[in-house]
């Protein structure tokens, strides 16, 4: 059966990409050559010392009215970027054909042998379907990597080949377990297609079915060498899918890496040794003659043991620098940690060095990571002049060297003795006994979300799944020991009150479950939920967890990933619950409605919701609302959008969602915006962040980007015009898994994770890439954290 449901989902992406419109039909083929193919991506390339060439070729298909422009990057195995390139749009009509072909060609001189790296994006065309695309290299290792944009989907990654005119080969690593492959696309009375392992013996021919497509069952085997398959076309216009190659489970080496090749030759070992040694680069700054410890990591993810050879190149010469291991051995799947200690060269001087990671086996497999040591003090230390531009491959510590001692999973909170405190991996981490510790409680498997909630009296609460239960967590000593509290009934998703600015809890924090109840087949975004409301009670032996109280049978979800809305306040006895809903999707809105319900916990009654707008676009489960009180206790709402402006509104009355609205109006007109965070300061100045999309500007003037923006209000002003923070390395879609918190001074932290849209790019680094950025004062400038300002 999931054979069946797999081979039909791969069918129906196949059906997207034969859709093409007639004029297409008259479509050229482009002569013998390259051999093209399709998607975005990108190639490895193991570079020995001397010249390494790259031609990239680009052939637009012009199927749309749409400007394809091709960025080719070039970096190193640090992945410092060598040389950069941009194919433009061929600006022929649409249905002339893929003609002329256009070109670029990027090199560089290779001083370590690494693996380099060829990053292909393509503007307006995140999945490669405008253009196809190839290359030619005098490095005779390397491996392909089809890499798309995202979709809200599964993975998958077809391999499609454009050389119709010749013959092609696809060469791929087979699973040692069972698999499929399948094959559409091809041209008429093309010849079997044929799969040969490395010796070049047959194994199996696809033949076409009526439909036209291929496809093989492969059976499981343990004896299978871990050498390259080749699949064979005499002409070249297929759209391959295969198990562990385009799609993947969970026990494949590399899931989510689409490796393959066209020239059995060419392959080298990069599966196994992807992240050998992490990470690539490392920027570190010291006062003159201070010692640095830099740490790295060895990993082994080949399932055999291997000793893995070290060696450090100091270019320099006499400049001290010593590595803590020449030779380290791991077993299958294990990892260690090596460390290379310097000393910060003289004022106005930078060190660099090459700690070098080789396996001691025949596959001639070896890379560098690149060390570089300043002297003075790191500019992430220092406010910085905003936006922050991220650069392809340099980041926070590449551009300022900011390297955080403190952990950053996710956003920081603050109880009310200004202690930080931090949900990561390993529990709740705090600044304790001079270091930063983190505590797990007994029987807790996983946090159910990432708030961390204070009460009147100081003590800590967290949702985690608990013994295989939703459960709310509770200290009475800052986190050193923790109680639980099972949350009844059925699993959904989870939130809970945080601190916003001026709303505490006299005792545990509400929580709000949201169950979903349907999921519109029509519209992906739509779904319904009943959103239920608990409130615990502290008593002599602990909390009390209650029954829950509806609040709406209608509601669209939670969208928390980026901007952590606040979907409850409170205060004294009134509980304050914002929700968005769905809607008759025949009925015409303005989007989805965002309503606001006070619970007085005195009177045991719930209020009349209060209408508070409307996020467009409607039924859409991105546009949940946020909601915020100032010092006077009067309550501030965001409505959710998605890509379009936030209407805001204000109560009436304090401490009262029931007495009145001022008329919801956007923050400002004509924006594109999309996940709220927001809290009120100290001074009731509002601070929001949301991801701000930007078209036909620079630095990407052929396209769209998005940015991750802050906007303010003062007490009695209009929201400021929106200020840009980040500013994305590359174009399309991206999100910053975005975080606004508060501590008890009112200073901002803003936690936030870049990921793009291109898998070729995240694919490309090892872990996340989670910081945090912070404003001392309001809003007016920011910096990147360091220790001290947590603490």
């Amino acid at each position: 059966m999931r054979t069946t449901l797999r081979i039909l989902r791969s069918l129906l992406f196949v059906a997207a990409l034969l859709l093409d419109p007639p004029a297409t039909r008259a479509e050229a083929s482009p002569p013998a050559g390259e051999l093209l193919f399709g998607g975005c991506g990108g190639v490895y390339f193991l570079a020995e010392p001397g010249e390494l060439t790259v031609e990239v070729v680009k052939r637009d298909r012009n199927q749309r009215d749409t400007r394809v422009e091709l960025r080719a990057i070039l970096a190193g195995p640090d992945r410092r970027v060598l040389q950069e390139a941009t194919i433009p749009d061929d600006g022929r009509p649409r249905g002339s054909g893929m003609e002329p072909a256009q070109r670029c060609r990027l090199s560089t001189r290779v001083e370590h042998k690494g693996v380099y790296v060829l990053n292909v994006t393509l503007s307006q065309d995140r999945y490669g379907e405008h253009a196809v695309w190839g290359f030619r290299s005098n490095c005779p290792k390397y491996l392909i990597e089809t890499a798309r944009g995202h979709r809200d989907a599964r993975h998958e990654e077809p391999i499609v080949l454009a050389s119709p005119e010749r013959a092609g080969d696809v060469c791929f690593m087979p699973r040692r377990g069972a698999f499929d492959i399948e094959v559409a696309g091809l041209p008429k009375d093309a010849a079997t297609p044929q799969v040969f392992d490395a010796k070049g013996a047959l194994i199996a021919a696809l033949k076409p079915g009526e439909s036209g497509n291929a496809s093989g069952s492969f059976a499981a085997s343990k004896r299978r060498e871990a050498t390259p398959w080749r699949l064979h076309f005499e002409s070249a216009k297929a759209i391959v899918n295969m198990d562990g190659v385009t799609r993947w489970d969970d026990h494949d080496l590399q899931p989510n890496l689409a490796c393959w090749t066209p020239d059995l030759a060419s392959w080298f070992p990069l599966l196994e040794n992807r992240w050998l040694l992490t990470p690539c680069s490392r920027t570190v700054y010291g006062q003159p003659g201070e010692q640095k410890e830099i740490a790295l990591q060895v990993r082994n993810d080949a399932a055999r043991e291997r000793t893995i050879q070290l060696s450090l190149d100091v270019p320099a010469g006499n400049w001290p620098a010593r590595l803590s291991a020449e030779r380290v051995k791991l077993g299958g799947k294990k990892v260690t940690t090596i460390t290379v200690t310097c000393m910060a060269p003289a004022t106005g001087e930078t060190r660099v060095c090459h700690v070098r990671a080789t396996p001691l086996d025949e596959s001639g497999f070896s890379t560098c990571s690149t060390l570089t040591v300043k002297a003075g003090e790191a500019p992430a230390k220092k406010p910085l002049v905003m936006p922050l531009v991220l650069k392809p491959y340099q980041h926070e510590n590449e551009q300022f060297g900011h390297l955080p001692e403190f952990p950053t999973e996710s956003q920081v909170y603050f109880d009310l003795k200004n202690q930080p405190f931090i949900i990561t991996g390993n529990g709740i981490a705090t600044w304790r006994d001079g270091r930063w510790t983190a505590f797990k409680p007994k029987d807790v498997s996983s946090p159910l979300c990432s708030k961390i909630a204070f009460d009147r009296d100081n003590n800590l609460y967290a949702l985690a799944t608990v013994r295989g239960s939703a459960s709310l967590l509770h200290s009475a000593d800052g986190g050193k020991t923790f109680a639980a509290c099972a949350i009844p009934g059925r699993a959904g998703s989870f939130d809970t009150e945080e601190f916003t600015g001026h709303n505490l809890p006299d005792g545990p924090p509400p929580i709000l479950r949201y169950r979903r109840t349907a999921k519109d087949p029509k519209l992906f975004w739509r779904a319904l939920h009943d959103l239920e409301l608990f409130l615990p009670k502290k008593v002599d032996d602990g909390i009390v967890m209650g029954e829950p109280l509806l609040i709406s049978k209608q509601c669209i979800g939670l969208a928390a990933h980026s901007g952590i809305p606040s979907s409850v306040v409170s205060r004294g006895s009134k509980v304050h619950v914002i929700w968005g809903e769905a809607t008759d999707p025949k009925v015409k809105v303005a989007g989805v409605p965002a309503f606001v319900a006070t619970y007085d916990r005195e009177t045991g009654k719930l209020g009349r919701p209060a209408l508070i707008g409307y996020g467009a676009p409607p039924n859409d489960i991105h546009n949940t609302p946020s909601i915020t009180m100032d010092s006077r206790g009067f309550l501030h709402a965001l409505a959710g959008t998605h890509g379009r402006p936030f209407p805001y509104a204000r109560s009436l009355n304090p401490n009262d969602a029931g007495g009145g609205w001022t008329e919801a109006a956007p923050m400002v007109e004509n924006l594109n915006q999309t996940y709220i965070g927001m809290v009120c300061g100290p001074d009731d100045t509002l601070h929001a962040t949301f991801r701000l999309w930007q078209t036909g500007m620079e630095p990407f003037p052929a396209s769209h980007y998005a940015t991750l923006a802050y906007q303010r209000k003062r007490p009695g002003q209009p929201w400021e015009p929106p200020r840009i923070l980040i500013m994305p390395p590359f174009s399309e879609y991206s999100v910053f898994y975005h975080r606004l918190t508060m501590d008890r001074k009112g200073r901002l932290f803003l936690s936030y994770d870049y990921w793009s849209t291109f898998w070729f790019y995240r694919n490309d680094h090892f872990g996340r890439r989670r910081t945090l950025l912070m404003s001392p004062d309001g809003g007016d400038t920011w910096k990147l954290a360091q220790s001290d300002d947590l603490r």
